[in-house]
């Protein structure tokens, strides 16, 4: 294609209806279709990123290969496209005005008054534009984060209105909107969608493609009234309506003809087919598996949904992989001591040990890693999880007394965990983290150079502290053998326990490079090491009857 083609997706009435895994859905359906596709989130609030937000306020953080901190949504885009996102995926309000307020402070703007429009907008614009001259995309998809109407999205939306004129037949707006049942009177209700249009046409945008998301079917009746209050024909009203999985969505969308509704829209009117035979394969695999298993995942964010996203996709890709239906079973680690451990872990298959910050919770996952240990346990640990392991791991087996990470203890007598000395030196809260992708060396003898075929792999990081080399020979005589290697810094990236069926603990997050197509080879073992452990524990029930 000569031109790139441009997706917004904005969203009615409610926020949480999924314009994210709708935004996913198009690129995958478009990849499938033979483009090139990239999807980027443009977020209202102010903060230049998520990654000082509590996950309270803002679900998990995803992290991409140059190192962003982004919205949770980049993590739907890279598993339902399998295509890596960026920096410039992800942009927000304290963004664009901070690099507004710098050229002005530079004299850019040539002593003009600086205003949101132009000069906010045009900066808007600037990024979705830079995104798709960078890979030379045949479509860029813009979900716009909020709700329209929101006072934090209008130049969001004041930007798409100078688009759509500026690019004509090369933009297409998705709106997606919500269509309640009510109960009480026993029907589906157009009335907010009609609202919603009329908000995005009161700013000067007109919808091409409406999306309903219902919890019933939605008649062609319902589609006419809509399309005729809304300005668009009856086969841009697109029914979305509730999945079982969100990997369902896709395939919804291609058979209520979205893609194919796109493509008109930007006057593509020949183009091969969807090729979702994969996709398809994995919807089979995750709804018909053959085998059950129970994962314990124990953390400080349990309660909240989107605290874990990826971890909990990750395990739906391994399962899908190894024909397993996966159960989480949440654990929150504040309410796991000595007393109460081997309750709390009854009738895991596996146990993974989350990633997170501070030291609200930490007594609980040492405890549940000392039971993973000591009862060959298939155990995981990611990040915070594999340094928990190796406190674990120096006060019960090493016996250093006080073993901590100077995170939680900064006067601990054993330091096992601590912060490098490059990192004390810089100031700001992101300046001290290792973000992104880092390289990292197997050693060959290890039971990692066999999950990853390879003794040179990558992984994306996020966290602050280390596990510190001064104790290296210790650990290694111990047991505990640090078996990945980041030569550059010298770092310890990879520990596993010699003898135990399968305790491994990783300083990255391999959750983050999980996607359908592609499910990360560390959950993969891990489920097959939870399930030869059940059969185990079958068999021995049987035994002993």
């Amino acid at each position: 294609m000569s031109k790139t083609k441009y997706i917004f997706v904005t969203g009615g009435v409610a926020s949480s209806l999924g314009k994210g895994i709708i935004s996913a859905s198009i690129a995958k359906l478009l990849k499938a279709r033979g483009f090139s596709v990239t999807i980027q989130k443009l977020d209202p609030y102010i903060n230049i990123d998520p990654g000082t937000l509590n996950p309270y306020e803002h679900g998990e953080c995803f992290v991409t290969e140059d190192g962003a901190e982004t919205d949770l949504d980049l993590g739907h885009y890279e598993r339902f496209s399998n295509v890596p996102t960026s920096q410039a995926n992800n942009i927000t309000t304290g963004i664009i005005y901070q690099s507004v307020i710098n050229k002005e402070r530079k004299g850019e703007y040539l002593g003009e008054t600086v205003q949101v429009i132009p000069h906010i907008t045009d900066e808007i614009k600037y990024r979705i534009m830079l995104l798709a001259h960078k890979g030379n995309y045949d479509f860029v998809v813009t979900e716009i984060g909020g709700t329209v109407g929101d006072i934090e999205s209008l130049p969001y939306i004041e930007a798409v209105r100078q688009m759509r004129w500026e690019l004509g037949k090369n933009c297409v707006v998705v709106h997606l909107t919500l269509v309640p049942y009510l109960g009480a009177a026993g029907e589906l209700k157009t009335k907010p969608t009609q609202h919603s249009v009329k908000t995005l046409l009161e700013s000067g945008v007109q919808p091409d493609i409406i999306v309903c998301r219902t919890e019933r079917h939605i008649s062609e009746g319902m589609k006419n009234k809509i399309a005729l209050f809304c300005n668009v024909s009856p086969t841009a009203v697109i029914e979305c309506i509730d999945a079982e999985s969100i990997y369902d969505v896709p395939l919804l969308m291609h058979a209520e003809n979205l893609d194919g509704e796109i493509l008109k829209k930007v006057r593509i009117l020949k183009s091969q087919p969807p090729d979702l035979a994969d996709w398809e394969k994995f919807l089979f695999k995750l709804k018909n598996p053959k085998k059950e298993i129970t994962i314990g995942l124990v953390g400080k964010y349990v309660e909240l949904k989107d605290a874990y996203k990826s971890i909990n996709e990750s395990f739906i890709h391994a399962g899908a992989f190894n024909e397993c239906k996966v159960n989480l079973r949440l654990i929150h680690s504040e309410s796991i001591d000595k007393s109460n451990v081997v309750e709390k872990l009854k009738g895991l298959n596996g146990l993974l040990v989350a990633p997170g910050f501070g030291h609200r919770g930490i007594e609980g996952k040492i405890c549940a890693i000392k039971y993973a240990r000591e009862n060959n346990l298939p155990f995981f640990g990611i990040c915070l999880g594999m340094q928990c392991a190796v406190i674990e791991f120096g006060r019960n087996v090493l016996k250093l007394k006080g073993a901590n990470s100077t995170e939680f203890d900064k006067n601990t007598p054993y330091p096992v965990i601590d912060m490098m000395e490059v990192q004390k030196k810089i100031s700001g809260l992101g300046g001290t983290m290792r973000l992104g992708a880092y390289p990292c060396k197997l050693k060959k003898t290890s039971r990692l150079f066999d999950i990853y075929k390879t003794d040179n792999i990558s992984e994306r990081h996020r966290h602050r502290y280390e596990f510190n080399n001064e104790f290296q020979d210790i650990y290694q005589k111990g047991g505990l053998v640090p078996v990945g290697l980041n030569e550059k810094d010298n770092l310890i990236e990879i520990v596993e326990l010699k003898g135990h069926p399968w305790f491994i603990g990783v300083q990255f997050h391999p959750e983050f490079k999980s996607t359908v197509a592609n499910p990360h080879p560390l959950f993969i073992s891990f489920v097959k090491a939870a399930i030869e452990y059940a059969r185990k524990q079958k068999k021995s029930k049987g035994l002993k009857r």
